[in-house]
């Protein structure tokens, strides 16, 4: 039996049939498939290195008794990139047949961790923010900010969103930006927290190692999706605002070594068993989402291969379909 071709699948010819839609039902399926333990099991290792981070995260989806889908994703954090023109998170995505172990795909990762990412906030927002939630409070002026308010205007019904930076000049820049792009109001802000007065969800998109967001107290009914802290020693909550909400973890284990859970579990303000549960619970029904118009609830997203594996196969289909991509035989 010949081992099939390995289709290369470029930046370009993801973005061409990725679509937030189509990222959002690939995430809400995977994650649920988590939860009821129908996945090959996420693990994630990580690397520092003078100039960045490397992540490899790998998972896959099972496909009954046709095997699956199985992923690995290496991915390179180079915060400094944008001084060079190129993307601060660099990588590719690898897909393997679950049952025979040929490889299947090699596809560019940067489009597809754009978007899975702000797709997995959309999945956590419909079960845990308020579905009146109109008013959108965006920490960080990057490329992931604009995908975030993309992802939750396609699920909640956002008329104003506040984007908060260091730089005035810029985050002024990114905001009109960002308006002309999604039609939606976007105001520039320096002061978290007076962009926080009154939002309905808050989203945190940033590199950084240390809190920038206050808050202790946090507006009643908030939701946070906490998107930056994917790897040990970045934090963008403080302990203590992370221990008064309704923590969801996208997998608890990782979140406990990298999140925003590290901080409060290394505290004592937090155990893990304290944490309320797992995206993939929450879709399938087997803990509640949000119980209240007053709860504040919590996702924190570290990111997972299972949501690269699930993306990336669906692109490879569509991809496929549509005559894209170069086959490559390695023989045998």
């Amino acid at each position: 039996m010949k081992r099939p071709d390995i289709c290369i699948l470029s930046h370009p010819e993801i973005a061409h049939v990725l679509t937030m839609e189509r990222a959002i039902a690939a995430v809400e399926k995977v994650m649920t498939a988590h939860g009821r333990n129908r996945v090959i099991d996420p693990n994630l290792l990580h690397a520092d290195v003078p100039q960045g981070e490397f992540h490899i995260k790998t998972g896959g989806v099972l496909h009954g008794t046709d095997g699956g889908v199985f992923g690995l994703k290496a991915n390179g954090g180079f915060f400094g990139n944008h001084t060079l023109g190129l993307p601060n998170i660099v990588g590719v995505i690898y897909l393997a047949d679950a049952q025979t172990g040929c490889p299947l795909a090699i596809l560019d990762s940067v489009e597809i961790s754009r978007v899975r990412t702000g797709a997995a906030t959309a999945v956590a927002a419909r079960r845990l923010a308020r579905p009146e939630s109109s008013v959108l409070t965006v920490v960080g002026t990057g490329t992931q900010a604009r995908t975030q308010i993309e992802a939750l205007c396609h699920i909640l019904p956002i008329k104003r969103v506040r984007l908060v930076g260091r730089d005035r000049v810029r985050t002024t820049t990114r905001a009109a930006e960002f308006e002309a792009i999604l039609q939606v109001a976007v105001e520039p802000s320096t002061d978290i927290e007076q962009a926080l007065k009154g939002a309905d969800v808050l989203v945190t998109c940033t590199p950084a190692r240390a809190p920038i967001v206050p808050l202790r107290t946090p507006p009643p009914g908030l939701f946070i999706a906490a998107v930056g802290a994917d790897s040990p020693g970045k934090q963008e909550l403080t302990a203590a605002l992370t221990a008064r909400c309704t923590v969801v973890a996208d997998v608890l284990h990782q979140c406990i070594h990298v999140g925003e859970l590290q901080h409060a579990i290394q505290a004592g303000l937090l155990t893990p068993d304290q944490v309320h549960a797992e995206l993939g619970a929450v879709l399938c029904g087997l803990r509640p989402g949000r119980t209240s118009a007053e709860e504040v609830t919590l996702y924190d997203s570290t990111g997972t291969a299972l949501q690269d594996v699930a993306v990336g196969f669906e692109v490879l289909e569509a991809a496929q379909a549509c005559g894209l991509g170069q086959s490559i035989s390695l023989g045998g």
